[in-house]
């Protein structure tokens, strides 16, 4: 590797000589964008007269006005400029849209390219179809006003701003020939996530992956005022982007001059890119450059450039007036109606679009060859995706009694995954790693760092960064162009991207119902270092709300695991590694703890159901039970266990059953593991008490189990948000999770009609574990630490 630091530079402007492309060479693409511009404002406007063939009427306006216009004519510049070197250089590349309410600018370059009509025949590539496209725009049952799933070349929605960034480096993430164009909002720019996401080319390794453009669009006005970045000065700006490790190039400066400025701006970007990407590639990498500095542009045009100027005495263009519609009155105000008719004609839609209202031949000669084209690239539709090469996960079971940590038996796993995928298969985590004891994969791998000099080159498949947005940015651009990722963090902290989860969510759903589209990988989480061994950190590390949140999505679309110990755990994450199109949540634990199935056989038909009874831990195999004890998570499935030998040894005559839920979704009635009535009926009883412990809220098992058991028979414990700095076991007791409270409301669960024997004891046993709740806790006020556990000395006895 050089140790060359040739591209750190002070902060200044690229310079570039505007004139060195040919203004007849850039022409057609001028044209083509007075098109994509013409179509996206009459998107917007009109349901009839699409092609402006006479004066526009009131009736020509569609009573509801949506979308937006303002960063429409950027997009449509920076679409036209990737076209040209699509074409001219054939190069994979695909467009990234930050403001995905610039919906009409892709959909009227997508119809443009051909891209809409080759994936939906019924818009024809004619007038026909302009006017279902123009007609259909917001309209029920044609696209939305934001970019989504259905529409072609499309990774990223845009709705919730701040994650386009993110989603395209993930996208160039073992891809080393393609290039992602991102467009960025100045609005956009203002989130938390796209101000981290700047730094996330620091995990792009030039030689094994593609490279991102970033395009910051900035055009000054969010919805009713000012962006922070149009309020920085130019100095201000490349001092920043300078400062984050780009060489920047500011585009239209001068209005006169722009298309030539972005058509040699591309061109020098492009071939920064290039040259970074040689040096890293060629002669084994020895001429790399350290700490590359990659190309990005600053567009400046103003809000709504090309449309109308002003209506009732107010700017429009140039201003946050122009970010929506611009004239949201054109159905009954007069003034606007002759804006829009001036607006739309000035760009001449007889010279864009021929008889038959196809583009004129010079916009059809813009694109390349159909493959090239950005909303026909394969990437974009899921048609790159081939499953994991996986290890055998039972040549990794431990088959021995005793304790093991699940999350180190997993990554033992994962290193072998990581060394059969070396291009295929990512983990993107919090700093959170080696605390999360996923170590071993260090052992086959490293973490990926290019501005650290130890790490650079090294092709490291782990990405830490201490920003779950960036994480799960990476994630779901990695995914949507094939791949396998997976997410493992601190269980509180990956809330953090629930809205981005959801949003995700949706477009999943959609692109699922959208037949042209392929399968894709299953997002994956791991939620460790979970609330009941947060208790060193404190009440704010005990959080398990995430889990909750994903109940709140179709059910068909999520996976909701809690493997009770580390056997099991291997066996989840391998199917959720060769599982397509759901979102999977494993909630696992890193301690150890003990290993309550050892054969690989019982393991499988236990996870392969999703709950089952444990024979060996109830009374007579589980067969006619007084009382029936579920556990569902590592700690509480392991306290269940516990409060069973308690009850076992105390009152040998009270019968106990043993149940342990690995599939959270089996309890539901819609979920398509569902257990059906009768299984449910059979393993938890038709009529018997339940006392169910289970990792997080009890609300959770309550909205699941609501419409299957009579309130009054099944009693949850949970999370109840009580926490502090304590121990484990002081964590369990207060929220009411211990063996002790288990065994307690199973004894207060019983008829003494039907247990007699059990009910002369009740009173007793029940003060004797409330004295034993009451000694623990002065243990640990006086030690800091749990008593020793004495669990598995009580089953050796008993089994």
């Amino acid at each position: 590797m050089s140790s060359s630091t040739s591209d750190i530079q002070s902060p200044a402007v690229v310079q570039l000589d505007i004139h060195k492309v040919d203004k007849k060479t850039i022409e057609p693409y001028i044209l083509m964008q007075r098109a994509a511009n013409y179509l996206a404002g009459a998107m917007i406007f009109l349901q009839s007269n699409f092609l402006l063939e006479r004066k526009l009427k009131p009736e020509d306006i569609k009573p509801r006005l949506l979308g937006h216009w303002g960063t429409c004519p950027g997009i449509n510049l920076v679409y036209a400029h990737c076209t040209r070197l699509i074409k001219e250089k054939s190069l994979p590349m695909i467009l990234v849209t930050g403001p995905g309410h610039g919906a009409p600018a892709n959909l009227a370059n997508l119809f443009l390219e051909h891209s809409i009509t080759r994936y939906y025949s019924d818009y024809s590539y004619d007038r026909q179809g302009i006017e279902r496209l123009l007609k259909g725009f917001s309209w029920p049952s044609g696209f939305p006003s934001h970019t989504n799933s259905e529409v072609p070349g499309q990774i990223h929605e845009g709705g919730e701003l701040g994650y386009a960034l993110a989603v395209s480096f993930g996208a160039v993430l073992d891809n080393p020939n393609l290039i992602a164009t991102c467009v960025v909002g100045d609005g956009e720019s203002e989130t938390g996530p796209t101000a981290t996401s700047w730094h996330a080319y620091k995990f792009i390794d030039p030689a094994v992956s593609g490279a991102v453009l970033p395009i910051l669009h900035l055009n000054g006005y969010k919805i009713s005022g000012p962006t922070l970045y149009g309020c920085m000065s130019t100095e201000e700006l490349v001092a920043l982007f300078t400062g984050y490790g780009y060489q920047v190039r500011i585009v239209g400066d001068h209005l006169d001059d722009i298309q030539q400025d972005m058509a040699v701006s591309m061109e020098w970007a492009i071939g920064e890119i290039q040259r970074i990407q040689k040096a890293a590639r060629e002669d084994g990498g020895k001429n790399r450059i350290y700490r590359p500095r990659w190309p990005m542009l600053i567009l400046r045009s103003p809000k709504g450039w090309t449309g109308p100027k002003e209506a009732h005495g107010k700017a429009i263009e140039g201003t946050y007036h122009a970010h929506q519609v611009p004239l949201p009155k054109a159905k009954q105000d007069d003034e606007e109606l002759d804006k829009l008719q001036e607006w739309l004609q000035a760009y001449h839609p007889k010279q864009l679009f021929d008889e038959r209202g196809q583009p004129v031949k010079a916009i059809q000669d813009c694109f390349p060859e159909d493959d090239l084209r950005m909303g026909m690239r394969k990437e974009t539709h899921q048609g790159t995706y081939k499953p994991l090469e996986l290890p055998d996960w039972k040549e990794f079971v431990y088959d021995k009694d005793g304790e093991q940590s699940s999350m180190d038996l997993a990554g033992a796993y994962l290193a072998k995954v990581i060394e059969k995928n070396r291009h295929s298969f990512r983990i993107f985590s919090p700093d959170e790693l080696t605390s999360n004891k996923l170590t071993r994969v260090l052992d086959v791998t490293n973490r990926t760092m290019e501005w650290d000099r130890d790490l650079v080159g090294q092709g490291g498949q782990i990405i830490e960064v201490l920003s779950e947005h960036i994480c799960q940015g990476l994630l779901q651009g990695y995914t949507l162009t094939g791949r396998t990722g997976l997410f493992p963090s601190y269980e509180a902290f990956l809330g953090i991207v629930t809205t981005m989860v959801i949003q995700y969510a949706k477009f999943l759903k959609l692109g699922q119902e959208t037949l042209w589209k392929q399968p894709l990988p299953s997002l994956n989480y791991i939620e460790s270092s979970t609330l009941w061994r947060q208790e060193h950190n404190g009440f704010s590390h005990q959080n398990p709300a995430f889990l909750n949140n994903l109940m709140n999505l179709k059910s068909n679309m999520i996976r909701i695991y809690l493997p009770p110990d580390g056997n099991c755990m291997l066996t989840t994450i391998d199917h959720c590694l060769k599982s397509t199109g759901y979102i999977n949540l494993i909630v696992s634990a890193k301690n150890p703890t003990p290993i309550w199935l050892t054969s690989a056989a019982e393991v499988e038909e236990h996870c392969r159901a999703g709950v089952s009874v444990w024979p060996k831990y109830s009374t007579d195999g589980g067969k006619d039970p007084d009382v029936v004890l579920v556990g569902c998570g590592v700690e509480t499935t392991y306290e269940v266990v516990a409060a069973a030998a308690l009850l076992r040894r105390d009152c040998p005559e009270l019968r106990v059953r043993v149940v342990n839920v690995t599939d959270l979704m089996v309890l539901g009635m819609t979920h398509s593991h569902r257990l059906v009535q009768n299984e449910f009926d059979a393993i938890f009883t038709p009529d018997k008490p339940i006392i169910f412990n289970f990792h997080g809220y009890p609300s959770a098992i309550k909205s699941l189990a609501y419409d299957r058991v009579d309130n009054r028979r099944m009693k949850v414990h949970g999370y109840n948000e009580e926490g502090t700095t304590t121990t484990p076991f002081q964590m369990l007791i207060d929220n009411g999770c211990s063996r002790y409270d288990i065994a307690i409301d199973a004894l207060h669960s019983l008829s003494p009609k039907d247990t007699q024997e059990v009910a002369i004891k009740t009173r007793t046993l029940i003060s004797n574990y409330r004295h034993d709740i009451h000694q623990h806790e002065k243990y640990s006020v006086a030690t800091d630490v749990d008593p020793e556990d004495d669990l598995l000395k009580v089953f050796d006895c008993h089994r």
